[in-house]
């Protein structure tokens, strides 16, 4: 699909089929609730770390947009200085990513804790919650920011015509390595246009190299 966002958003035939989609959704509560019990002390490890590195709470509120423009709340573990999104403004120039998404490496807001954490997407993990919750899904569409999704053309809105999801071809396609944010939003309409469990898999295989890989930033 081109850029140009003239063309209508092409669906794979997997997106009308209820038993899939049931599929999708079943895995979804399993894994997120299996990872969530299994990953406990862990997780409870991980949030007093975050307590003692810097002031503030644990937990990230992400406000964000999930399918069709629905706005919703979000976790993740917090990387950052608490008061980081208003020091975003000072940092605008610095932005490595075209569009109106921000993204810069070695950011100055993130705490020593947040780097490790971030390392190897950890920080992500509260996420699982949401996907329980069924706000997102584990594979899907990073969901932007609302004060993002409010700047994006009816090209990249398409992206959310689905559930998000904690990782996607993004994540596993070089994502440190993509400034250009219609490339990132190719990748999710592909994804749309490819759907399937098998595919969700990959990706999640896929997903999990990257973590241990250690490439997050």
């Amino acid at each position: 699909m081109e850029a140009v966002g003239h063309e209508p958003l092409a669906y794979s035939r997997c997106w009308h089929s209820p038993v899939q989609i049931a599929a999708k959704r079943f895995f979804d509560v399993m894994i997120s609730l299996s990872l969530l019990l299994l990953l406990f002390p862990f997780l409870l490890a991980i949030a007093v770390a975050v307590k003692l590195s810097s002031p503030g709470p644990i937990f990230y509120r992400w406000k964000v947009v999930g399918c069709g423009g629905r706005p919703f709340t979000g976790y993740k573990f917090r990387s950052m200085v608490a008061n980081a999104d208003a020091l975003r403004d000072e940092l605008t120039s610095l932005n490595e990513m075209t569009g109106p998404v921000f993204k810069i490496a070695n950011d100055p807001r993130i705490t020593t804790v947040g780097a490790w954490l971030r390392k190897y997407s950890l920080d992500e993990l509260p996420q699982l919650y949401s996907v329980l919750k069924g706000d997102m899904s584990l594979v899907g569409p990073r969901p932007p920011l609302v004060t993002e999704y409010e700047q994006f053309t009816e090209y990249q809105k398409q992206k959310m015509a689905v559930k998000p999801g904690i990782t996607c071809l993004w994540q596993v396609s070089g994502r440190n390595q993509i400034s250009d944010f219609d490339e990132w939003v190719r990748l999710d309409l592909e994804y749309i246009r490819r759907w399937s469990l098998s595919l969700d898999l990959a990706i999640l295989m896929r997903t999990v190299e990257t973590v241990f890989s250690g490439s997050g930033k």
